[in-house]
């Protein structure tokens, strides 16, 4: 829980306002809360013993949440990235998951047992049935997977590793890979593989899973709503229904809590936290997550393909001031890529970049780049040495983020220039080589495991080393090593070389790993965040009146 203490002025002024509108609505809007309210979301490993006890009135509750993205078009689980969306409604499942101390458990599947480097035996739960009275079986398995692998789902590469997939008996599927591949259960907790009743009609309009929560009502873009799954297999779920409304402004989102508009917040602003903890019936809950905010360095361009700038680059930043400037002090400075919350971080073996703007020169004047007419500013070649940072906008902190970095460029003396773009604007601008440094914010382990980060961004045959230009036949070497060894402690080894190599390397510049800060009503219980980001609102979730 974050305790912030704020007691100047304007925000007196912003609580007594706040405290107006409250009045207000309660007046004018009594009893709109209860039909606006509802969302749910997927439990991990949950007994029926655990969550036992009857239906009592505290556990008929509506929730409302609201959070930063949503789905658009679709609410089909394997299209795109909606299957995070979904999850978090608590609408699918996946084979396995993991909890909020990131542990990796059955979900759908009740075990599994590797039969040879590349055949894998899943046993599945007995006890399921999908929203539709569907039974949950090994052939909605490999019908849900083969969705993901079908050459014309835009998200199939990711999983082209596996060579079949099929039903050895009613609740026993197979799943073969191509080559040895020691992420494959992991990756089952990915909710692309979200497991769809292969009897719906219409996923894109009218999901139909397993989880605790049943689909109701979709308005583009702006609210999804869930009721109960009264027949759940893991137990009893508390909330009746909940509704999650999809609202990208960070301080709309912030004053609809305030307001009592909401009973759940996800992404307060760090500005807002402090305001939030004063009212005695709101806090805010704060855990650090598996998203690390990062540049892309454009290495296919000069000087920018010499290591001793990016280097230079990395030491002329104070990551302690871009979290306490740009995050409020709500973030953890970033040595390299994964977070030490990760059991596969090396944090502890690195040294990383302390903030060292004399080593920063020195370094730019070792590749040529000096104040060569003593007005303050560098020059490479005779020309200004200048620099962009693109950023986008769906996340509040990054431009001020970007805004601190340009300033400490500044002070070595290099010009730089904050652009915000929309989201596919920056993709594409960074994907063609159109940028020097582009700021972007990922979660580094959305399955648990290094593979997924380092494979995308670091092999040379990866969509993101692409972005970079970034090729090491070492690092791609070791990448898929570890990604063939089936020895946790080998696999260790070649993850504590890749994130010593990438980090010396520096085709990407590791800025901080966020700390996510939810706002809640203190008559929600039963409310936990997950580091991965993944889970949201869970069968244990309840109102207490």
């Amino acid at each position: 829980m974050v305790k912030v203490t704020s007691k100047n002025k304007n925000k007196n002024s912003h609580i007594f306002i706040i405290l107006i509108f409250i009045v207000i609505a309660s007046v004018f809007f009594s009893g709109c809360a209860d039909s606006d309210s509802n969302t749910g979301e997927a439990s991990l490993l949950n007994d029926s013993e655990e969550a036992g006890g009857n239906m009592s009135s505290a556990k008929d509750g509506n929730l409302r949440a609201v959070m930063i993205f949503g789905p658009d078009e679709s609410l089909d689980p394997g299209y795109k990235w909606v299957g995070w969306y979904v999850r978090e409604a608590g609408i699918y499942e996946t084979l396995f998951a993991y909890d909020a101390d990131m542990n990796l458990v059955p979900e759908l599947a009740e075990s599994y047992e590797s039969l040879n480097d590349t055949a894998w035996q899943i046993n599945l739960r007995s006890d399921v049935k999908f929203h539709d009275g569907t039974p949950f079986n090994a052939e909605a398995v490999v019908f849900s997977i083969n969705r993901v692998l079908d050459p014309d789902n835009t998200r199939h590469t990711e999983y082209d590793f596996i060579e079949s997939v099929s039903a050895k008996d009613d609740m026993t599927v197979i799943i073969r890979t191509k080559e040895p591949y020691a992420p494959t259960i992991a990756s089952l907790s990915d909710p692309l593989i979200s497991i769809v009743s292969p009897e719906a009609e219409d996923l894109t309009h009218k999901p139909v899973g397993t989880g605790p929560f049943k689909f109701e009502n979709y308005e583009e873009g702006l609210r999804l709503s869930v009721l109960r799954n009264e027949d759940y297999w893991g137990g009893d779920v508390k909330l009746e229904s909940a509704t999650i409304d999809y609202v990208s402004d960070p301080l709309t989102r912030s004053l609809k809590l305030q307001a009592d508009d909401c009973d759940l917040v996800r992404g307060i602003p760090a500005t807002e936290s402090g305001i939030i903890n004063e009212n005695p019936d709101l806090e805010v809950l704060s855990k650090e997550t598996l998203r690390l905010c990062f540049m892309y360095v454009n290495t296919n361009k000069e000087p920018l393909d010499d290591l001793r700038v990016r280097q230079a680059l990395n030491y002329a930043i104070n990551r302690d001031q871009v979290v306490s400037a740009a995050l409020e002090g709500e973030g953890v400075t970033a040595k390299g890529v994964f977070p030490s919350t990760l059991p596969w971080s090396a944090n502890e073996k690195l040294e990383g970049y302390d903030y060292s703007p004399e080593k920063a020169k020195e370094m730019l004047s070792e590749a040529g780049i000096t104040d060569t007419d003593g007005d303050g500013w560098l020059e490479y070649e005779g020309k200004p040495f200048e620099l962009t940072i693109r950023t986008y906008e769906k996340r509040a902190e990054l431009k001020p983020t970007a805004e601190v970095i340009a300033s400490h460029f500044g002070k070595i003396g290099i010009k730089t220039e904050v652009i915000v773009l929309e989201t596919g604007a920056l993709s594409a601008d960074t994907s063609d080589g159109n940028y020097d440094l582009s700021l972007y914010a990922w979660g580094v382990a959305p399955a648990g495991d290094p593979d997924y980060f380092l494979s995308y961004h670091f092999e040379s045959s990866g969509e993101q080393a692409g972005w970079t230009g970034y090729s090491n036949s070492e690092v791609d070497e070791w990448i898929k090593e570890a990604r063939e060894s089936t020895s946790p402690e080998e696999r260790q080894e070649y993850y504590d070389l890749i994130q010593a190599r990438v980090l010396a390397d520096s085709p990407e510049i590791f800025v901080f790993y966020y700390t996510e800060l939810d706002g809640i009503n203190k008559r929600v219980k039963g409310y936990e965040i997950y580091p991965n980001e993944i889970s949201f609102i869970t069968k244990d979730i309840y109102i207490e009146e």
